[in-house]
């Protein structure tokens, strides 16, 4: 702030007294007085109480309320954008984690099929207690052959009548499969599931009744067991033809239902010319697997 100018001023006034005596010795009675007179300049703030200066200086704060706001309008924006993205990540996340998880239910199935199938000579066998060598005895099938309960199988892909089928499995060491257990049609209903491709693609089996008619015996000579017979319906009905064309009647066994059958019922009896695919059956080879423990 600028200093005020002061004005000093000295003011005198005599009073004297009449008579001779004022010749000889003079006398004088002065008094002073002082006078102070101030003249200042109007400061800087005071000239900024003028309407122009304030309204310089609302518009100054209503300006820095605006950037403000624009501010914050930037960062909301800003935070908006970053929770979409984040959400949309997380969405497709859990796609990805849902698309894994089918992935792992697939692989577990397919695992679950495969280790089905492992031939007893690969399964793994439990920790010994000791140190030891153990002999394992298991049953190995060649290839293209499949394994069960000691036995090895061959499911035929070219189609044939029940007497070349059964020259065929011969040839492989074999013969027409002949089923000895509950088991045993259990494995062959569950496998010809899978591998039949339609209703009548069904498989020869080494049953028949052709020596004499309703004495049904396997290949091997042996008689069919009372017990494990898997006719279905009202099989067999030993049917001759639409003309009688074939007066033999039916004297061979196939097997098979596509959908699955009621009790494994699925033995049919059918014309031994007709041409089907068939079930090849052969003992498996055994042997020692030698396994050392830890």
């Amino acid at each position: 702030m600028p200093e005020a100018e002061v004005v000093y001023s000295d003011v005198k006034f005599a009073r004297g007294k009449k008579g001779a005596s004022e010749a000889v010795t003079p006398s004088t009675d002065s008094t002073y007085s002082e006078i102070k007179i101030s003249k200042t300049q109007p400061s800087t703030a005071q000239l900024s109480d003028s309407p122009q200066q304030a309204a310089v200086i609302k518009g100054s704060k209503v300006t820095s309320e605006r950037v403000v706001l624009v501010v914050l309008s930037v960062l909301l924006a800003a935070a908006l954008v970053a929770l979409c993205f984040t959400t949309f990540d997380k969405s497709r996340t859990n796609q990805e984690l849902e698309n894994l998880k089918l992935k792992k239910t697939k692989c577990e199935s397919n695992l679950t099929e495969t280790l089905s199938k492992i031939k007893p000579c690969s399964t793994v066998q439990p920790t010994c207690p000791v140190p030891t060598v153990i002999d394992d005895p298991c049953y190995k099938c060649e290839e293209g052959w499949e394994q069960h309960g000691g036995k090895c199988y061959y499911f035929s892909i070219s189609k044939s009548s029940w007497n070349e089928s059964r020259d065929e499995c011969r040839a492989k060491e074999g013969d027409l499969v002949k089923i000895d257990s509950r088991g045993e049609q259990t494995f062959l209903e569950g496998r010809l599931t899978d591998v039949m491709t339609k209703p009548e693609d069904k498989f020869w089996i080494g049953l028949t009744d052709s020596a004499v008619e309703g004495r049904w015996v396997w290949v091997d000579g042996s008689p069919l067991d009372q017990s494990l017979k898997f006719w279905s319906g009202k099989e067999p009905d030993n049917w001759k033809g639409h003309n009688g064309e074939h007066p033999e009647g039916e004297n061979c066994a196939r097997m098979g239902e596509k959908g699955g059958a009621d009790d494994l019922k699925c033995w049919f009896d059918a014309f031994c010319s007709k041409s089907h695919r068939s079930i090849c059956e052969k003992a498996g080879v055994k042997g020692q697997f030698k396994k050392v423990c830890d």
